[in-house]
């Protein structure tokens, strides 16, 4: 394996959720190539109904971000009872909570369904199988990029309002809110446990 970002197993081992991101543009070119990525991902029947909204408009992001915060907010509480082990990871998603109106770009995955849905279903464990190969295409492609980003769902946790600021019909539903930007600190390897502690074979 190099040591190169553009080497497929390199940037798997070397990208990291990056919630700290500079305020900076990011350049059209730099974006589309991150969407054609995603757009090469694999989607059930070959449907091809991802679709992706780009959010730089100051007013959409600050509208957004306002159901970040909200939901932020319920969701780590006081950081000091978080167990030590999670502080680090808390002052993070709080640090995107305070400058999630400054990220350059915010990426919006979304499934268009040709008909009327349940909302279990939506929510259902298969539901986003159309969806994230193609993030995962995406979170790859900006890494090999140098562009830091990370999936959250905090935004979209009151789903009506979220799809109401983002226009959306009713048969398109979004997944992720995705930050985009250049970050402020380095990458890194990941941190992963090892395979004997997560791996069976043949059963459990």
């Amino acid at each position: 394996m190099t040591s190169d970002a553009s080497d497929l197993f390199y940037a798997i081992h070397h990208t990291r959720a990056m919630r700290r991101l500079k305020p900076d543009p990011v350049p059209d070119e730099m974006i589309n190539q991150l969407l054609d990525a995603a757009n090469q991902g694999p989607t059930g029947s070959n449907k091809q109904n991802a679709r992706w909204i780009v959010v730089r408009d100051p007013g959409q992001k600050a509208k957004l971000a306002e159901l970040n915060r909200q939901s932020v907010d319920a969701y780590i509480g006081d950081p000091e009872d978080v167990a030590p082990d999670m502080r680090g990871i808390v002052k993070a998603v709080a640090w995107q909570r305070d400058h999630f109106a400054e990220v350059p770009v915010l990426l919006i995955p979304c499934l268009e369904f040709e008909q009327a849905h349940i909302d279990s279903w939506v929510a259902g464990a298969g539901s986003g199988s159309s969806i994230y190969p193609g993030v995962q295409n995406l979170l790859l492609a900006a890494r090999s990029l140098g562009l830091g980003a990370v999936i959250t769902g905090l935004g979209l946790s009151d789903r009506a309002a979220a799809k109401e600021v983002l226009g959306l019909p009713e048969l398109v539903e979004p997944y992720a809110i995705i930050p985009v930007g250049y970050p402020t600190g380095k990458f890194g390897p990941v941190t992963r446990k090892p395979l004997s502690e997560i791996v069976h074979y043949d059963r459990w």
